[in-house]
């Protein structure tokens, strides 16, 4: 009786070491294709093909190797707990690698413990949402470029804002925050609510600040500003991606929104506090401003918008700040009519 059992030990045991194998052999091939699941909610970016070819520049942008070509443009994904953005917490903005544009703030990324990089949010419109061809995941891209980032999951409940973009290193360029460049536009065209909202709809546009420049008065205060003697107008600062956005689209912009030709005013609102004006920060941003000015005069249009070397920025008080975005209404004082439909840009 024995001896019967020892043949049907042995074919277990040979069956038992094959099941082995081919499990060691499938969870190896999980995480090359990065789709491990290494912790609660782990969710990797989607697998891509291993053979991609380098990717030449186009409009611009950086030159890819064969890696990150295989990444950015063919969907790939690293393998988990190899990129050199996983650990990395330094100060500073996440760029795309292939068109430089700004996508994450070192302030969202948290350690998730997945294997690639982790942020709980992005830069205002930096980043695209596509639905998966795997019909069940979101995948997410460079809005500017449509470059690959990796997936974005929610109800992980990993940090307050219960989001994880899960991102591949290969896909980023990390800017140190002292050599981040940011760009600066500041305008005026009567109450400063509406012109904010417009230039927060602008792709681009990373922060808008609302307030008062181009008067004589230190800390004007709104109140201050109706006694009508601090010389400043009601104004935005606007703070951009050069790379999403360029000064020439933010300045055809504001005169889509505004009426250049009223002096000291817009619509209802009557004053010099109210008056329409570029404050420029550079020669090359006053250069543009006149050029376009000088384009709209072509037309015969008797333009009242002045441009000004900016002077001190005072923001305005907290509850002027993002005032159309927190009560979820849309300005009546300003509204966009294009005037460049068919005009040529500025050189």
């Amino acid at each position: 009786m024995r001896v019967d059992l020892i043949p049907i030990a042995l074919v277990v045991g040979v069956l038992l070491l094959v099941g082995t194998l081919v499990w060691l052999t499938r969870l190896q091939a999980q995480a090359q294709a990065g789709d491990a699941s290494l912790s609660k909610g782990s969710h990797g970016p989607r697998p891509g093909g291993a053979t991609a070819e380098a990717a030449p520049s186009s409009d611009g942008w950086r030159e890819l190797n064969t890696e990150e070509a295989r990444v950015i443009v063919h969907k790939g994904t690293e393998r988990p707990f190899t990129g050199k953005y996983n650990e990395h917490f330094n100060a500073g903005i996440y760029a795309c690698r292939r068109c430089g544009a700004m996508l994450y703030q070192s302030d969202d990324k948290f350690r998730s413990n997945c294997g690639w990089p982790a942020f709980d949010d992005e830069l205002p419109g930096a980043v695209k949402r596509l639905q998966d061809s795997d019909g069940v995941r979101t995948e997410i891209v460079c809005a500017n470029c449509g470059g690959h980032l990796g997936h974005v999951f929610s109800g992980e409940e990993l940090t307050p804002k219960d989001t994880r973009h899960c991102v591949n290193s290969v896909s980023l360029d990390f800017i140190p925050a002292d050599e981040v460049s940011y760009g600066r536009a500041i305008f005026a065209a009567g109450c400063f609510w509406g012109v904010e909202y417009w230039f927060q709809q602008q792709p681009g546009v990373l922060d808008t600040t609302v307030g008062y420049t181009g008067g004589h008065t230190q800390s004007p205060t709104y109140e201050s500003m109706h006694q009508h003697d601090t010389g400043h107008a009601e104004a935005v600062e606007v703070i951009y991606d050069p790379v999403r956005v360029s000064y020439e689209q933010l300045v055809k912009l504001f005169f889509d929104i505004h009426d250049p030709t009223q002096r000291d005013g817009q619509g209802p609102d009557i004053g010099a506090q109210y008056r329409p004006a570029v404050f420029y920060d550079s020669e090359e941003q006053k250069r543009i401003a006149e050029e376009l000015i000088a384009q709209l005069q072509a037309r015969g249009m008797s333009i009242a918008t002045q441009v000004v070397r900016a002077s001190r920025f005072w923001p305005a008080e907290d509850y002027h700040q993002d005032w159309h975005l927190r009560k979820g209404s849309r300005p009546v004082c300003h509204s966009r009519k294009p005037l460049w439909q068919s005009a040529p840009p500025a050189t």
